[in-house]
């Protein structure tokens, strides 16, 4: 009788925990990803996957052409592999960039963003490595 009657207690109880607890799990996660994934975009107008459809589309270019490696070109064209960044981003586009040109045999390019007059200082870092090194990377402004 007792032992019995607790133990379909116990299961019942410590289901109902689990469920409350998933829920609850739930619902923090969701708080930590609203929270964290919010800002990321806060500081730009937009995502860096609008501008990079709209200017790829233009070009005639393939999005997120895929490498045997399994990495992704942002924009393959018939010239150029194009990686796209915002604009403190330009040292790590430039080495993308780069390793997708030797991984395709097109031209390296870099598609800088930027969303603001402030953000032009790294088209001018971006472009004067470039220059300085004679790197075989061309580079495109890209504005909201």
């Amino acid at each position: 009788g007792y032992a019995a009657s607790g133990l379909r207690l116990l299961r019942t109880t410590s289901l109902r925990f689990t469920l409350h607890g998933w829920q609850r799990m739930k619902r923090i996660l969701l708080a930590v990803l609203l929270t964290v994934g919010g800002p990321l975009n806060a500081q730009n107008l937009h995502y860096e996957s609008w501008y990079q459809s709209r200017w790829c589309i233009a070009q005639g270019g393939q999005m997120e052409y895929r490498l045997p490696d399994r990495t992704r070109v942002d924009c393959l064209t018939d010239t150029h592999a194009v990686e796209f960044d915002f604009g403190k981003k330009w040292a790590e586009a430039i080495g993308q960039s780069l390793y997708y040109s030797l991984s395709t045999g097109k031209r390296a390019g870099v598609a800088l963003i930027l969303e603001s007059d402030r953000d032009y200082k790294y088209w001018i870092r971006l472009n004067t490595t470039i220059d300085q090194y004679s790197l075989p990377i061309d580079a495109w402004i890209i504005r909201p």
